[in-house]
């Protein structure tokens, strides 16, 4: 039987970064990824926006991570020649109820330390974006956009230069403690395999609950369960009406339809979220709902066309749709599983922290697990 220090579940963004990273220093890094090529699932069906952390609470992973996520980006995008634009947001309110809203935000982004917040009036917001008509706005200036492949990809070659093995169509189906280790089996490339571990790192995605149940831990007690939340992208042909990111005040669900312009400079709607029980990538909304949604702030946008995009699905912990979940990284050794290390409910701003994670990741590795 194969035997492995480090297995990884998931190739997607963070399982692709933290491979990366934690093989600085380690040696015999396995990732199994049971798609054919790495990140085609939440790593390359989203919005690719790099965010700045505002609308997460202090000291959250989520705030922390994409924090530290946000600047590590830009570097590596300057230091590599990775394109990349600092576009910055607009986040942005009509009425008393959403003023009242933005103003509790811009109170977290000053808690959280973000750099460059500023409150716009009507005449501010006119300026910067003609097309944008609304009472009052937080500018972020630190919100930027990337192509994910192209950060994945990054990090598949910093993987792969330090030995990283990556086994695609390989799917675990089961997961065996160990007196020294794991035991992992399941199918690749349509036969049988088996392989020992020292060290599980389950980055496996919207399947992160699954795995986590396979090595016998209970995702209910533990809050570990995913809901599916699917989320549709629409497009607008022609003269783009915005040149920065435009948000909503964020809502209970996620962070609002909204505009994102692309390294090409065309514009995308969405993405709403609607809970879904299987996984495909078919657009199912009607424009109009996204039309209705922008219009609120962007009258104009009826006379554009708008046609179907794309689709993303992402890995929401069950129930925080009602209340702030974070991301859940961790070392079940509490658990009695010392040496497996949980990663749950990555969603985003997963892409943000992905450099982040990877290096807190490896902190946890090297502090409580290396001999």
């Amino acid at each position: 039987m194969e035997r492995a220090n480090i297995v990884i579940i998931g190739a997607g963004i963070v399982g692709l970064s933290i491979a990366a990273e934690i093989s600085k220093n380690n040696e015999s890094v396995y990732i199994l990824e049971k798609n054919w090529n790495f990140g085609l699932e939440t790593s390359s069906h989203n919005s690719g926006v790099i965010h700045s952390g505002i609308y997460y609470p202090k000291n959250s992973l989520k705030s922390t991570l994409s924090i530290k996520g946000n600047q590590l980006i830009y570097d590596i995008c300057k230091n590599y020649k990775i394109p990349v634009r600092k576009l910055g947001k607009l986040i942005v309110a009509k009425g008393e109820d959403e003023i009242k809203n933005l103003d509790k935000l811009m109170l977290n982004g000053i808690d959280n330390n973000i750099e460059g917040l500023k409150f716009l009036d009507q005449e501010d917001v006119r300026r910067l974006e003609p097309n944008v008509v609304v009472d009052k706005a937080i500018y972020v200036p630190s919100t930027g956009i990337i192509e994910p492949t192209d950060l994945m990809e990054y990090f598949y070659s910093k993987a792969t230069k330090n030995q990283v093995q990556i086994a695609y169509k390989t799917e675990v189906t089961g997961i065996k403690r160990l007196d020294d280790g794991y035991e992992l089996k399941g199918i690749s490339v349509g036969e049988k395999f088996n392989i020992q571990a020292n060290t599980v790192i389950n980055s496996a995605g919207l399947f992160a609950d699954k795995i986590a149940a396979m090595v016998g831990l209970d995702i209910d007690n533990l809050g570990y369960r995913l809901q599916y939340y699917k989320g549709d992208y629409f497009r607008i042909s022609g003269p783009p009406p915005v040149k920065m990111l435009i948000y909503p005040v964020p809502n209970s669900i996620g962070l609002g339809i909204h505009l994102t312009p692309d390294l090409s400079g065309s514009v995308r709607i969405g993405p709403n979220a609607y809970p879904v029980e299987k996984i495909d990538y078919k657009v199912e909304s009607n424009k109009k709902e996204f039309i209705d949604s922008v219009k609120r702030f962007i009258p104009s946008i009826e006379k554009y066309q708008i046609d179907e995009d794309s689709a993303g699905i992402r890995p929401k912990i069950k129930g925080s749709s009602e209340i702030f979940k974070d991301f859940v990284i961790t070392h079940e050794k509490n658990n009695g599983l010392f040496g497996y290390i949980n990663l749950v409910g990555i969603e985003s701003p997963g892409l943000t922290a992905a450099p982040a994670i990877a290096e807190y990741v490896s902190e946890i590795y090297e502090n409580e697990i290396k001999n």
